[in-house]
């Protein structure tokens, strides 16, 4: 249950902070580039592309607290 409130508090947070937003989607873009670093930069921008929304839904908990700790270094 606390997972999900946190997902949920960092999901509201990534949808009202404009700038929180794009930080969050450039940082789990580059964390999914280096995981599939198979694919050519064409092939990962399509997958991007189409993968992007779950990624971001299912990465929000953990982008937001990144994006916490950047602000405290």
């Amino acid at each position: 249950m606390e997972r999900d409130n946190l997902m949920h508090g960092a999901r509201t947070a990534l949808n009202t902070i404009p700038e929180m937003r794009e930080w969050a989607e450039q940082y789990l873009k580059e964390k999914t580039r280096s995981e599939k670093s198979e694919l050519s930069d064409e092939e990962f921008e399509k997958f991007w592309k189409y993968h992007k929304p779950e990624i971001i839904h299912a990465g929000a908990a953990e982008a937001a607290s990144a994006y916490k700790d950047r602000e405290r270094s």
